[in-house]
């Protein structure tokens, strides 16, 4: 018996291992687990900036002046031509800000649909429909080609009087614009080499327009890292004396 008994020892060890021999797919540890920490806020005594209350009203909307009634709040009856047109008139001479054209630009718009004017002349691209603020209706969505793959992006909105809302309207030196959901996105040229800034344009309810709601910094697919730093040469042992 003692002799038995001294056998079956050496076994115990192993039925663990035996026992999980059978559960294939089954959960693996993936080894110990990093400590969590939270936040640490720097410099507690230095006295911030203060961010301004958002106006209780919202944003004031920015009406087309010039344009017939939008009827059943439709935007695909709208002419985005006539419509940058429309703004041209309403803010002439506008160099700097959401309506700021160069005049070569601003000329080529009032051109456009004239005789003899092709429509690839055009600075008015094709327009997008995209139901931006929830409603379940379109907005309008047009772009604006400038000089220096330089781009001005407008988002439209009708409300039940048939007036045409502007509730985006931005000026950026444009990688590409995306319609993602209900953000339009767009992508520029960051300050560093190889990477792009990425912005997203969301419908804010409280203020009742579109504002760069997230921004992410991304490195362009393919991109090579920075060679990491060649270690130190170190004397060879017949250099040693």
């Amino acid at each position: 018996m003692k002799r038995a008994a001294l056998l079956a020892l050496p076994l115990l060890p192993l039925l663990p291992l035996l026992a999980g021999c059978g559960d294939a797919g089954g959960l693996v540890a993936a080894g110990p687990t990093a400590t969590a920490s939270g936040p640490v806020h720097l410099w507690p005594s230095h006295r911030g900036a203060s961010v301004p209350p958002a106006e209780p009203g919202g944003a004031p909307p920015e009406y087309v002046q010039g344009l017939a009634p939008v009827t059943d709040q439709n935007v695909h009856g709208v002419d985005p031509v006539a419509l940058v047109q429309a703004e041209l008139a309403a803010h002439p001479n506008t160099d700097v800000g959401p309506d700021g054209m160069p005049p070569e630009t601003v000329a080529a718009i009032k051109a456009c649909g004239r005789a003899g004017q092709p429509r690839e002349k055009c600075p008015v691209l094709a327009p997008y429909y995209r139901d931006l603020t929830g409603n379940g209706r379109d907005e309008l969505v047009v772009g604006i080609e400038m000089p220096d793959r330089m781009m001005s992006v407008r988002a439209y909105t009708a409300d039940p009087d048939g007036r045409l809302n502007r509730i985006m309207a931005t000026t950026q030196t444009v990688v590409a614009v995306d319609l993602a959901g209900q953000d339009v996105v767009l992508r520029v040229p960051s300050g560093n080499p190889g990477y792009e800034l990425i912005t997203a344009w969301s419908w804010d309810e409280k203020q009742r327009t579109m504002l760069p709601a997230r921004e992410q910094i991304v490195r362009l697919p393919g991109t090579a890292q920075s060679p990491a730093p060649s270690p130190p040469l170190k004397p060879s042992v017949e250099g040693v004396r």
